[in-house]
């Protein structure tokens, strides 16, 4: 059978020659993201924001247009629901209303009138504005946990070239993304963390690849101009990138279509993590190794001293 190839062999893109245009968009990107957070801010789910969280269970399987339709027209702010476990089960979440907890207990009251005497509220519970901003915190040092522990293992593996490398695109995808969700005002919440961080894993992924390849070639070409060998290895590992690429991106784009408003948040910014991940990969992480003062020597010198695998 034969395999399906989208980039030919032999194919020799000069990558290189983009990189400073590719710098240059790519500082562009993470300066507009800046001003974007810090002027428009991003659009808070209630996880970050706080509000209250109720479980019900409706006399038969509910219609969540109607629904939705139906609480969004109460004036409660953001209210979001979503089915779970049973066909009847539905969690609705309000946001934090204004006068703090007497506000929410009048909108759980608000939303019992509403719903009628027949919806069984099994569970209510409500996040105060405090936990959102430990939520925030939390968040926050996730991030940044993962991309210390990225750097450690990246720097162990190969060179602590290659780990700052790919630390810098690591935070070009993080912050472009941020940037995006801030610009287009998209709910942020748990769920588009919870993506950020899995496209974090994809994207390092994937600069893993890119490096592996090239610490091969530096140890096979020993006298070849290192822009030339990160041109090249690029090229050797073209195929694979756009492979995994176009397959992560359309299973996305499959849940993106047929999951419901639920997880739309996450699936986009999965779509666009891969999207960014992969550009950074190729345009940001791989060049950049030209000014990090990447010696040949001493990544060809380790590679001799770490012993044969069996």
């Amino acid at each position: 059978m034969k395999r399906i190839r989208l980039v030919p062999d032999g194919t020799n893109i000069d990558f290189m020659k983009a990189r400073f245009i590719c710098f240059a968009l790519g500082i562009v990107v993470i300066l507009g993201s800046f001003v974007l957070f810090a002027t428009k801010g991003l659009n808070y789910g209630i996880d970050f924001r706080g509000g209250t969280l109720i479980e019900l269970r409706m006399p038969t399987t509910p219609d969540f247009g109607e629904l939705r339709s139906k609480v969004g027209n109460l004036g409660l702010g953001e209210v979001t629901l979503q089915g779970f476990g049973e066909p009847t089960d539905v969690l609705v979440r309000v946001q934090a209303q204004e006068d703090g907890e007497k506000g929410n207990q009048r909108a759980i009251a608000t939303l019992r009138e509403a719903m009628g005497s027949d919806v069984d509220f099994r569970r209510v519970e409500s996040v105060g504005p405090t936990v959102g901003q430990e939520l925030r915190a939390a968040g926050l040092w996730a991030v940044i946990a993962a991309v210390v522990a990225i750097l450690a293992y990246v720097t162990m593996r190969f060179e602590w070239q290659f780990g700052l490398g790919a630390v810098i695109g690591l935070l070009h995808d993080v912050i472009a993304i941020v940037g995006l969700f801030s610009l287009l005002g998209l709910d942020f919440d748990l769920t588009t963390l919870a993506a950020i961080l899995t496209m974090g894993g994809y994207s390092i992924n994937d600069k893993v690849v890119v490096y592996d390849r090239i610490r091969e070639n530096l140890r096979k070409f020993r006298k070849m101009d290192l822009a030339e060998l990160i041109n090249k290895s690029l090229n050797d590992t073209l195929s694979r990138t756009t492979m995994t690429a176009i397959t992560v991106f359309l299973s996305i784009a499959a849940m993106l279509i047929f999951g419901g408003p639920v997880i739309r948040t996450f699936n986009l910014a999965m779509m666009a993590g891969v999207v960014i991940g992969t550009y950074s990969s190729i345009f940001v992480s791989a060049p950049v190794l030209l000014y990090l003062g990447l010696k040949r020597t001493s990544v060809v010198a380790k590679d001799e001293a770490t012993p044969a695998r069996p």
